[in-house]
């Protein structure tokens, strides 16, 4: 699939990496449609690209997003699922004797923002992309923590549900000339990345890693598009991670 002239839809795409996805696959020509919870990035966003304000976790309204979409554009022939929220809980907390378990309420928050959404969104476009013969390709955001990360059993169980759902998707809508992949990103120079680690771990982290660097959202983007321009790329899980994982 040629990037130019492309209808690209990105959630969570209003800024972070999301907005990094977006804007490299704008300078390779595609048309560039945004949906994002957060009202003010959106505003933020250049006029060349669609915005749509959208809880992802909705399925009729992600459903009424797909269809103004589809009636704008003709079409989405790809979608990329980037919209989610890092989340970090220890199973079990010794610090906080009052609460020492893993808040129930809180894991199927997460579970929901990180894995649901996938589900409801890759969904809704999905059958307009069947109901129109669209040669599509779905880009789901994973990450390294699907393997498992220490503290973050609700964020690593939804990433590895994504992963499954990624090579599930892509045995079945294949035949149909649906392309379904992830990228799993591992540390990222990202604004939230520095927000949510302090400069020890991120240096632990740098020397752990065989490139002994953080990596750039722009690599990230070239992972997405690099993904959806092969047409014989199929239920591929693309670590980008400087080697970490290995």
């Amino acid at each position: 699939m040629k990037l130019e002239g492309a209808i690209i839809l990105v959630t969570g795409g209003a800024k972070g990496l999301g907005l990094a996805i977006a804007s490299y696959l704008e300078d390779q020509g595609a048309t560039m449609v945004i949906a994002d919870l957060d009202s003010v990035a959106l505003a933020a966003l250049p006029d060349s690209m669609g915005k749509h304000l959208l809880d992802v976790t909705r399925a009729d309204d992600v459903k009424g997003v797909v269809k103004a979409i589809i009636e704008q554009h003709g079409r989405i022939d790809v979608l990329v699922n980037n919209a989610g929220v890092i989340f970090s809980e220890p199973m079990v907390n010794i610090m906080r004797p009052s609460e020492l378990m893993h808040d129930y309420e809180r894991f199927r928050k997460s579970i929901t923002a990180n894995l649901d959404s996938v589900f409801i969104m890759t969904s809704a476009v999905v059958e307009q992309m069947v109901l129109r013969r669209t040669k599509g390709s779905i880009v789901n955001i994973s990450s390294i923590s699907a393997c498992g990360n220490e503290g973050q059993t609700a964020y690593s169980a939804a990433k590895a549900g994504v992963n499954a759902m990624t090579v599930t998707w892509s045995k079945e809508l294949g035949r149909l000339g649906i392309r379904c992949n992830a990228v799993a990103p591992g540390f990222i120079d990202t604004v939230s990345t520095n927000d949510a680690l302090n400069e020890s771990i991120i240096k632990h982290i740098k020397s752990s890693t065989p490139l002994r660097r953080l990596g750039k959202a722009e690599e990230v983007a070239q992972g997405v598009a690099s993904l959806v321009t092969n047409d014989f790329i199929n239920g591929v899980v693309l670590r980008i991670d400087g080697g970490l994982s290995i």
